[in-house]
């Protein structure tokens, strides 16, 4: 098989859609049922079976599918050695970010490094925490920046460390709060503990959520417009002063805190170009960008 194939099976094993695959690759869909047919007649036999919607890979396609994915990591790992024997900082970096890092952090530190090392390129997936920790254990990124702590047993770096709290466009006593309007938005499932176990740790009744939206961006205009009062990271409302906000504690009186860290495999160092983004976040006050 060659490089293209590889793309092609990876490409229709992560979507499931020969339609959504052939977009992603760039190829009209006749093209790619071409392909497909081609590989099948090659190896005599049957890779996938259409669907209704999308597709499903036979367990031979599964199989091819599973190959072309390795040989992909192979591919890039030794674009990423010959680029490093350069002995510059070049070549294509890949980073995953959690979402409110990728919104107000990220853009202004790529820029950043970019001014220092043009010959770089970035490769970004943004998600839930979760997500980016996923993605760090399977090699599909270099650096991960992520909220909260996980297992994990190479290298992380704590950037900040930022309180929750509540926050609301009016003034408010604790007493009160479980009957005034709360904005909920999804977050990754830690986020949710935190917030649920700090709640049921302090009222019997369940929260007066009477808006739910799907990034806590998109909540945090819904505060500022007066719609009701959430749970969330300082960071997310500091450039709002006219908002009110109350850290939550623990019973024993301790802060909630939420820390971002960067977490990277030790082995990854040796590439010139993690090498040097390492060090330039090291030498940054990210919390203050």
């Amino acid at each position: 098989m060659k490089l293209q194939d590889w793309e092609m099976l990876n490409a229709l094993y992560v979507t499931e859609n020969i339609t959504k695959a052939a977009k992603r690759l760039f190829l009209s869909q006749p093209t790619l049922t071409s392909r497909i047919q081609s590989l099948e007649d090659y190896y005599e036999v049957k890779l996938i079976i259409r669907k209704q919607r999308g597709i499903t890979f036979t367990p031979e396609g599964e199989e091819l599918a599973r190959h072309a994915r390795q040989m992909l990591h192979e591919q890039v790992r030794i674009e990423e050695k010959l680029n490093n024997m350069k002995q510059q900082v070049s070549g294509t970096l890949r980073v995953g970010v959690s979402n409110f890092f990728a919104l107000n952090k990220m853009p202004k530190l790529l820029r950043l490094f970019k001014q220092q090392f043009p010959n770089v390129e970035f490769q970004v997936v943004t998600g839930w925490s979760s997500e980016m920790y996923r993605r760090l254990l399977n090699h599909d990124v270099h650096i991960s920046f992520i909220k909260g702590d996980y297992n994990w047993k190479d290298n992380k770096e704590l950037l900040y460390e930022e309180e929750i709290c509540i926050a609301s466009p009016w003034d408010f006593s604790w007493d009160t709060l479980p009957d005034l309007p709360r904005i909920d938005y999804n977050t990754d499932e830690k986020m949710r503990q935190i917030a649920d176990n700090w709640w049921y740790s302090n009222y019997k009744q369940h929260p007066n959520i009477n808006i739910h939206v799907n990034q806590v961006e998109t909540c945090k205009e819904m505060l500022i417009n007066g719609l009701g009062y959430a749970i969330l990271a300082n960071l997310v409302v500091r450039p709002h002063p006219e908002l009110v906000t109350k850290p939550l504690h623990l019973p024993s009186g301790e802060t909630i805190t939420r820390k971002t860290w960067m977490y990277y495999h030790d082995d990854s160092l040796q590439m010139n170009i993690v090498h040097a983004f390492v060090n330039f976040i090291r030498a940054l006050d990210v919390k203050a960008l």
